[in-house]
């Protein structure tokens, strides 16, 4: 998974005790979030994974799906979001974390949808597999 070569802390720190903001952002320029999809290129080159074979087992439109990785679609919805996480086979903490990146709520286990997702996640099922557990348990599917 992509890392930034600081914690959030050491950026926090560094930045409460800089003088000149723009000296701070000048070090920091690697520090900063990527576009959604530069980082989702950057999960898909890591993970060896094709950007056509998870835009398949995500479930989404295609040329809905290929407007995110372009960039065009910049705030996808967070089911979309998470249909592509499980699409990649990310893990748990994984997906948190691209939460987190595209600025969308992270997981909670005392959301029962998302309760259901975790599990899913934590059993490694694809998105197929994880809308049929919604669908069985009255919640609602990621594309629905």
């Amino acid at each position: 998974m992509f890392k930034f070569p600081k914690s959030t802390g050491e950026l926090f720190t560094e930045l409460k005790e800089e003088k000149n903001l723009a000296n701070w952002r000048n070090r920091n320029r690697e520090e900063f979030i990527l576009p959604l999809n530069e980082y989702l290129k950057k999960l898909i080159a890591e993970k060896h994974l094709e950007r056509a074979e998870v835009i398949e087992r995500s479930g989404l439109n295609r040329e809905y799906a290929y407007h995110i990785f372009s960039g065009e679609r910049k705030n996808p919805s967070r089911p979309k979001l998470l249909a592509l996480a499980v699409a990649m086979g990310l893990n748990l903490d994984e997906v948190q974390y691209l939460l987190r990146y595209a600025q969308q709520g992270v997981l909670y286990p005392r959301n029962s949808w998302d309760a259901v997702i975790i599990s899913a996640i934590e059993q490694k099922l694809s998105v197929m597999q994880t809308n049929e557990l919604l669908y069985s348990l009255g919640e609602t599917i990621f594309l629905g």
